[in-house]
């Protein structure tokens, strides 16, 4: 199939294997893509700043799309965000295993200024096993994640509409301030408490700590208090 004619804006992030197969999979599919990729406190590429076209295309995006930027897409801005429509904003797979959720999932929306608000295009949900952690939901959500971006930008490149969805986001998004709230654990907890946080945030480097008045410590390698 010839590669389509519309202009891309990717922005993803660095060094990352699934959004290096997104982007591949974009530059396989059309003529002109511009990419952006980075870490957390990059500034704005001035590529990013400076370009206008057909589509943005946020994949584990490092930035929040400026308002200015979204105004300038000919077409649509959209987002993949690995979470369900349940889990808006960071720490999406932290709080669907704190919450014992059943179901978790992937979920492309309409960029709108605030982050995690825009109109939803499509939703893909798996279940969460009572074995699962931070890791192997990690693992299952940037594959389902990685499945949904296929199908979706194999329609834009055909020049087909995407699709619309009924789903609504069902809270506020979750902030940077409940996130880091999640790892703290104090004497009063229950050991249950104690358990749903360790499995909320353990992952590599990432675990809970306590705090003891003025003072903080961390857990041990095994998790144990």
């Amino acid at each position: 199939m010839p590669k389509s004619k519309r202009s891309i804006l990717f922005m993803g992030k660095e060094e990352d294997p699934y959004c290096a197969k997104a982007l591949e999979f974009c530059q396989s599919s059309f003529k002109e893509v511009i990419a952006c990729l980075g870490v957390w406190g990059d500034p704005l590429p001035r590529e990013a700043a400076e370009w206008e076209g057909d589509y943005i295309i946020s994949y584990l995006s490092r930035w929040v799309v400026p308002e200015f930027l979204l105004k300038k897409t000919k077409i649509a801005a959209i987002n993949f965000h690995p979470a369900s429509p349940d889990y808006p904003g960071i720490g999406c797979n932290n709080f669907a295993l704190y919450e014992n959720a059943a179901e978790y999932g992937v979920t492309c929306h309409h960029m709108a200024p605030k982050v995690d608000t825009g109109d939803i295009i499509a939703v893909k949900r798996f279940p969460v096993y009572s074995s699962d952690d931070v890791a192997s939901l990690l693992e299952r959500t940037y594959e389902a994640q990685l499945d949904l971006f296929y199908e979706l930008i194999t329609r834009v490149a055909s020049d087909e509409p995407l699709p619309t969805s009924d789903e609504q986001w069902t809270r506020e998004p979750i902030t940077r301030k409940e996130f880091d709230k999640l790892f703290i654990i104090t004497p009063d907890m229950s050991k249950e408490e104690i358990a749903k946080r360790i499995r909320a945030v353990k992952y590599k480097h990432w675990k809970p700590y306590i705090v003891l008045g003025d003072y903080t410590f961390e857990l041990k390698p095994d998790g144990d208090t």
